[in-house]
């Protein structure tokens, strides 16, 4: 999967040649109503992650989507451990990203947003620290946060015990953020489908069998199954992107190139 490697649309309707950022940005798009996307990469086995961590899973294609998708939201929702696990660093985009965003009324950039219970945060993390958007951090009504922390977020306190991710959601809806993507991880994936709150799945799958050991894209307890149709699969050099939308709000087909500005 070199750089450059080319994204094509193989389902419903092939798309001739590969898709332009313009295309691709029409295909993922943004919803007309309030809407929570959630974004992982597996390897064709079902991993989750490759030697502990999502990036070995992950290629140019792939990068290349995750970075539109983080263009496309209002508020980047992920939990503290995999925050922490995966070393996030601040959220920012290119200057051709912000164009767009601009070009469309929207912020800049998107604002972080942390579901963490406990707050056992570092507020020296680049994500905090160095963040272009003061970030939100969704938590207990009663939980104690370290020295600093408050100095580089702001806190939504939402639930006596535990974090209550419908209350959170509909705080960050109150505050703008309307179009939210998650990155993970698997708990968190798993609390929001427990909620009934996923709209929206774009999964990436590897050509590749990890075997046995790592956990799925969900973990949890047990909860009902939802049914979320198929609308698109992309595919380059053998990695499938699926998007899986529960609405029929989805973007049109693809321009043809040229008629959007680039993402």
């Amino acid at each position: 999967m070199s750089v450059g490697t080319p994204i094509e649309r193989i389902w419903p309707a092939p798309v001739t040649g590969p898709l332009t950022d313009p295309q691709l940005t029409a295909l993922y798009g943004r919803a007309s109503r309030p809407h929570l996307r959630v974004n992982f990469v597996a390897s064709a086995d079902g991993a989750v992650t490759l030697d502990g961590y999502s990036a070995g899973l992950s290629g140019e294609p792939d990068k290349r989507v995750f970075g539109m998708l983080r263009m496309l939201c209002d508020g980047l929702l992920v939990a503290a451990g995999t925050l922490r696990h995966e070393g996030y660093r601040a959220v920012r985009l290119d200057a051709g990203r912000r164009a767009w965003r601009r070009e469309r009324g929207l912020a800049e950039y998107p604002t972080l947003v942390v579901v963490s219970g406990s707050l056992d945060l570092d507020p020296a993390q680049a994500c905090f620290a160095d963040a272009p958007v003061r970030p939100l951090v969704l938590t207990r009504d009663d939980a104690e946060p370290p020295a600093g922390l408050t100095e580089v977020v702001d806190l939504v306190r939402c639930g006596p015990d535990r974090v209550d991710l419908t209350a959170g959601l509909a705080e960050l809806r109150r505050r703008g953020l309307d179009q939210v993507l998650c990155e993970g991880g698997p708990h968190l994936f798993g609390a929001l489908t427990a909620a009934d709150l996923v709209d929206e799945l774009c999964l990436t799958v590897a050509p590749l069998l990890a075997g046995a050991g790592p956990g799925r894209i969900t973990a949890g307890a047990a909860s009902a199954p939802r049914q979320l149709p198929l609308r698109h699969v992309l595919a380059a050099d053998g990695v499938l992107m699926l998007r899986y939308a529960r609405d029929a709000d989805e973007p049109a087909d693809p321009p043809s190139a040229g008629a959007a500005p680039a993402a």
